[in-house]
């Protein structure tokens, strides 16, 4: 495994990956020396969020390894259905998965989901509309969601 730091407009993320795909991408609190080397098998994941950043893409293509249990997996891959700009409650999400009672399981695999935006957790809301539960932090969460959902602008002639 191989970690690497870039600069996104969220702060420092940490990259980790080998061959084999991305285990994690996290945004960081603190700020750390960003790589001035990135390895071949990592290229594709920063291109491709650059691309994000810069609103020219909304799906990702790199390799994904993710590491977690089954369940945590499960709702991960139903995380990675939500298209981009879309939200959904954690109470919808539980009964994609087939089990509403399972609303405080899916909201704790979703706060561990390792892949930051490549899995969308941001994309996930309360019942209500409001933002909860990003590990991240809320302001975060607001600006994904600002970003992929940009309010339109109205002018009064």
């Amino acid at each position: 495994m191989h970690t690497i730091y870039i600069k996104t407009p969220l702060g420092t993320a940490e990259i980790t990956g080998d061959v084999n795909g991305v285990s994690a991408i996290t945004v960081l609190d603190i700020e750390k020396e960003l790589s001035t080397e990135i390895p071949e098998y990592l290229k594709l994941c920063v291109s491709e969020l650059q691309e994000y950043f810069d609103s020219e893409r909304t799906e990702f293509t790199f390799k994904l390894q993710p590491q977690g249990t089954a369940f945590q997996q499960k709702v991960w891959q139903e995380l990675a259905k939500i298209p981009f700009g879309k939200t959904i409650s954690y109470m919808d999400l539980a009964k994609k998965l087939g089990d509403i009672k399972a609303i405080r399981a899916v909201a704790s695999a979703n706060g561990k989901n390792p892949l930051w935006i490549v899995v969308p957790c941001h994309r996930v809301i309360a019942t209500d509309g409001s933002l909860t539960g990003y590990a991240g932090g809320l302001w975060r969460k607001k600006w994904l969601l600002e970003h992929e959902i940009p309010s339109i602008q109205h002018t009064l002639f």
